[in-house]
């Protein structure tokens, strides 16, 4: 690609100092697998100098291409500049430990790396940089007996447990669309780098990271253990965790119409009688019983069968226009095509035309980030640096000198000490967002309402507490508090006054109702950061729909991904798709809008104001599938699209219902896995995995990965929640630490940290408060109220606190 004109450079600089990360220097010098990191980074505004080996190095002719150009790179890539250094030349050796000197994060991919080529390891290079927050991203981590693992996506979903919720109930599980574990991980590790580098402003020292892919994803994909974890829900003890298949794959279900398919989700009791009366209010389904979830879904075969005549004639438009019409909440089951092509995402800007190459210009999804109303997202494709320089001017004050990093101020410090965090966020993807800030040392004020309680606090019969909310919110405090009191909302302006941020997940224009735009919180703290998310973004013909994860999915192509050629057993097509049991991106939305929350309390350490920083969740997981998306507009222009070689499959092993993921990424791998069978592996789909299912059927399946990644070749089993906690990678990696609660009778596996850290402790285990808990202490300690102030607001019912104190059976 030719090198960009003065001009256009001189745009791009203009656009990227407007952005909140614009002071801050990144040297990429990783893989495919960390591209991305360094991407999130660039698209807030950094400034990242991605290095190159002559000839591209590793993965450079990877396949798929349009018109011969890697999509991945070109996405991973974008608004970055690129300089190529050859580590066997003395001077481009020179020239990257200079960058390295004067670099603020540095990422680095794979075991021993990108940087061990020019002479120094990254851990290393953090050692001899004591200012420098040294990201090494690998698939199982530096340590640890699988650390000489290969993974690929689908190797990274067997063991973290998403496929095996993935599938129909008794059978060949299902994978996943490809790419899901990579961004996940991806977010994850720009998380950890970005908080990291956040300590080093605060503390005056950087840190080396040891992430780990596999650790990412089983914490924040569909986590065993965490916030609504849908193996562990409603389970008691750990050792009673379901082995057996999914069994609430049409718990959102999915109907067949005129010219596709539609998915509904009826929750509340509302949507629920909208549902009921566009039926026509039919006796059989007239009683109060089927205000539950639960009565419905008992009720599913009779009722779905209503459901799928009274859609079947219709239009995917027509049924959802009617269903927004009705309070129903509804969604088309988009293909990836008609998900580009929609007026959402035209009018949004959630769509950019790219160069891949020179007279190769395709649509390529913008980014997630909204920031004070702009998009900061994809500005330019990548643009060579002959200089291998950098742009950003450099902040010698801010560092401290290179040397040895031992006895460093800030080691055993949490780099949020001292932020005060007002969480109005609900559910998974605003408690996630939160419990991410505390868990690294925030204080965080989750103002609760007696009105209009979190969806989480539902707890089993039973139970006290759902573990949901016990692993989601812990290291919060709980303030009681109506909002919509004029006194309440009065005491909330005060908190404001003294927060460094505000979180919210709303449909748009909810939080402006309650009195307290961003405008409005601005007056009242001109340094506060608002971050917001919801389901399809602040602005467009869809902002005003509502939209949980499963009509998330399926109006922007994931559920059509998530999918298999058969028919359900009702005949109308919701057992062809089988994302019911995941919460993707509710995670990934959390962490996204987490680095972009911090991103803004960053600008404000190098002395801006506040921001408003918004998320789109539908666009998190079109940009975690961007690749994917880019070859369905390269396909629908007429463009050439060479498609992977890769083979990834699910095979059965010895024992009931167990299976293992090989993946075959190319000719190399089938050899090695040929040598390994003893025989020549076919070249046609299905007689290669008959041949492949031949050869693990009377094995143990950890036995046939281990012998898969012993030849080379990427191979896990597939594990279960209950097989996580003794997983040896994750025990000796110390993934997850007992968290004790006063309510339950074990302790909870609950994430340790977001990465190894080398100075940042791990995280705190504040139980998760009961509504209202701490009240009484905000009232007192933060607002400064007496007494007899908060015993007159508690019987005006402005506040309220938590119920006498219960056990652990709720009595």
């Amino acid at each position: 690609m030719p090198p960009a004109d003065d001009s256009a450079v001189n745009i791009r600089t203009s656009i990227r100092t407007q952005l909140p990360l614009a002071r801050v220097r990144v040297l990429d010098v990783g893989t495919v697998a960390s591209d991305g990191v360094s991407r999130l980074l660039a698209d807030l505004g950094a400034d990242v100098l991605k290095v190159t080996a002559p000839g591209g190095g590793p993965g450079s002719a990877a396949q798929p291409t349009v018109a011969g150009f890697r999509v991945g790179a070109a996405v991973d890539n974008a608004n970055k500049r690129t300089a190529v250094l050859d580590p066997g030349d003395p001077a481009d050796r020179a020239r990257f430990h200079d960058l390295v000197a004067t670099a603020d994060i540095l990422v680095d991919g794979g075991i021993p790396g990108g940087a061990a080529a020019f002479g120094a390891s990254c851990a290393e290079c953090a050692e001899q940089h004591r200012h420098l927050v040294a990201l090494q991203v690998s698939d199982f981590g530096a340590t640890g007996p699988r650390a000489s693992w290969q993974a690929t996506d689908q190797v990274l979903y067997a063991l973290s447990t998403a496929l095996s919720r993935s599938g129909p109930t008794t059978g060949r599980p299902v994978l996943p669309p490809d790419g899901i574990a990579s961004a996940t991980a991806v977010a994850q590790a720009a998380w950890a780098a970005l908080a990291a580098y956040f300590h080093r402003l605060r503390h005056g020292t950087g840190d080396y990271i040891d992430a780990s892919r596999l650790e990412a994803v089983v914490q924040a994909l569909d986590p065993p253990f965490g916030s609504q974890g849908q193996a562990a829900a409603g389970r008691r003890n750990t050792a009673d965790l379901w082995r057996g298949r999914p069994r609430n794959q049409d718990i959102y279900p999915i109907f067949a119409c005129r010219d596709g398919y539609v998915r509904i989700c009826l929750l509340s009791p509302r949507q629920w009688h909208g549902m009921r009366a566009w039926l026509g209010e039919p006796p059989r389904f007239s009683g109060p019983e089927f205000d539950s979830i639960a009565a419905r879904y008992a009720a599913g075969r009779e009722l779905n069968a209503a459901i799928a005549e009274l859609f079947a004639d219709q239009t995917m438009a027509e049924l959802v226009a009617e269903g927004q019409r009705r309070g129903v909440p509804i969604a088309a089951v988009s293909t990836p095509t008609e998900a580009l092509t929609c007026e959402h995402f035209q009018a949004t800007g959630a769509l950019t035309e790219m160069d891949l190459g020179p007279g190769v210009r395709v649509a390529v999804p913008t980014g997630p980030f909204v920031v004070d109303g702009r998009r900061a997202g994809l500005r330019t494709p990548a643009v060579p640096d002959s200089a291998a320089d950098w742009i950003t001017p450099g902040e010698p004050a801010s560092r401290s000198p290179a040397g040895t990093a031992t006895a460093t101020p800030g080691a055993g410090a949490y780099p949020f000490s001292g932020l005060r965090i007002l969480d109005l966020g609900v559910i998974v993807a605003g408690g996630e967002l939160s419990r991410l800030f505390g868990d690294l040392g925030a204080e965080v004020i989750k103002i609760e309402s007696a009105a209009y309680p979190d969806g989480l606090r539902q707890a089993p019969p039973g139970m006290a507490m759902s573990k949901s909310w016990a692993l989601t919110h812990r290291n919060h405090l709980s303030l009681g508090l109506d909002l919509r009191h004029p006194e309440g909302a009065d005491l909330f302006a005060r908190l404001v006054a003294s927060a460094d941020a505000v979180f919210a997940n709303f449909k748009p224009g909810t939080l402006a109702s309650l009195g307290f735009s961003y405008d409005r919180l601005r007056e009242l703290n001109p340094r506060i950061v608002l971050a917001e998310s919801s389901a399809f973004g602040a602005t467009g013909p869809w902002s005003g729909r509502m939209g949980y994860g499963p009509l998330v999915r399926a109006a922007i192509g994931v559920t059509r991904l998530w999918t298999t050629s058969g028919t359900g057993d009702d005949g109308v097509g919701s057992g062809r798709f089988f994302d019911a049991t995941t919460v993707f991106p509710d995670h990934l939305a959390a962490r996204v809008t987490a680095l972009a929350a911090l991103a803004a309390l960053i600008a404000r350490e190098h002395g801006r104001s506040g921001a408003h920083v918004h998320i789109s969740q539908a666009e998190a997981a079109v940009h975690a599938l961007a690749p994917t998306y880019v070859l369905e507009a390269a396909r629908s222009a007429g463009l050439p699209v060479a498609d992977s070689p890769a083979v990834h499959g699910v095979y059965p092993c010895a024992g009931d219902d167990e299976w293992c993921v090989i993946s075959l990424r190319g000719d190399d791998d089938r050899d090695r896995l040929a040598a390994l069978i003893g025989a020549p592996l076919p070249t046609d789909r299905a007689e290669l995995d008959a041949a492949i299912s031949a050869w693990t059927a009377g094995q143990d399946n950890l036995a046939v990965a281990e012998a898969c990644q012993q030849a080379g070749v990427p191979a896990a089993p597939m594990l279960r929640a209950v097989d996580v906690p003794a997983d040896p990678q994750i025990v000796h990696r110390g993934v997850f630490t007992d968290m004790e609660h006063p309510l339950f009778d074990e302790p909870m596996p609950s994430e340790t940290r977001p990465a190894r850290y080398r100075r940042i402790p791990s995280a705190p285990l504040r139980p998760a408060p009961t509504a209202g808990e701490h009240t009484r202490e905000v009232c007192q300690k933060v607002l400064g109220l007496e007494a007899v102030h908060i015993d007159r607001l508690l019987a005006d019912g402005v506040l309220f606190t938590a119920a006498p104190s219960t056990g652990r059976d709720g009595s």
